[in-house]
């Protein structure tokens, strides 16, 4: 990893209709380990630990429409090109849900989605010395493909493997600045993406990212789709707030520190 910003989204909860298809994308396909297994429940995570997925199963929950408010996608974080190139491989020769591919100018990612229709970015970042200094820190341009996935060996996550951001789809973008921003602490590094706003700590180029693509439209009560995730928050900062609360997109954030 070309440089190690602080751990800072570090689990995730997801409602699904299906855990046995679910266990197969995220443990047998991607590779993550199974730490709690249940008939309702199944946690999972990278050899590493730097988070958790929690897999909770309602087979009565409708499916979440596309767009709607909630997730838009959680970010895999990987080491480099090669572990991008590596997965990105795996999941293309399994025929999984491929929407596209782009260069940020910061990163490069690869999008997909799992059984369930939940959006997964697979990506790696720059070094931030190659990051935009002027104009725009992130852009969207197209993504050689092709050379990325040359002499690729197809494998699944490697265990340093982390959540390095979420993209939600919220009502409002000024009330999630209020939200991240203001609440939470997080700089705003991009406003002029247009309908999306990016929020982080500690210079990174984003933690979360907002926007209003999904045009209001909400989901069913109880429908699939993400239901918490947990923020390593400042230590300074979390002193400010209660130990979970509700994000613009009307998801659990529970906060946490280092030391807890």
């Amino acid at each position: 990893m070309h440089a190690t910003f602080p751990l800072r989204i570090r689990a995730l909860t997801l409602r699904v209709r299906d855990l046995n298809v679910q266990r197969a994308f995220y443990h047998e396909l991607l590779g993550l380990s199974v730490r709690e297994p249940a008939a309702d429940r199944l946690v999972l995570a990278p050899e590493s630990g730097t988070f958790t997925l929690e897999l909770i199963a309602d087979p009565s929950a409708p499916l979440r429409p596309w767009p709607t408010i909630g997730l838009y996608h959680f970010a895999l974080l990987l080491p480099d090109r090669t572990a991008l190139a590596a997965v990105a491989a795996r999941l293309l020769a399994q025929s999984v849900f491929f929407e596209g591919a782009a260069d940020h100018a910061v990163s490069e990612a690869l999008y997909f989605r799992d059984p369930e229709g939940n959006g997964l970015e697979l990506y790696t970042d720059r070094p931030p010395e190659q990051w935009p200094r002027r104009g725009p820190l992130m852009v969207t341009e197209p993504l050689d493909l092709e050379a990325l996935l040359r002499g690729a060996r197809p494998a699944p996550l490697p265990p340093d493997v982390r959540i390095g951001h979420l993209h939600l789809h919220v009502p409002d973008l000024d009330e999630a600045e209020r939200f991240f921003a203001g609440r939470l602490g997080m700089t705003v590094t991009l406003r002029t993406y247009p309908g999306a706003r990016f929020f982080a700590y500690d210079g990174y180029h984003h933690h979360v990212g907002a926007n209003i693509w999904a045009r209001g439209r909400r989901a069913p009560e109880h429908a699939t789709g993400l239901l918490a995730y947990t923020l390593q928050v400042p230590e300074a900062i979390a002193r400010t707030l209660p130990p979970a609360l509700q994000d613009p997109a009307g998801i659990t954030v529970h906060i946490r520190t280092a030391s807890t």
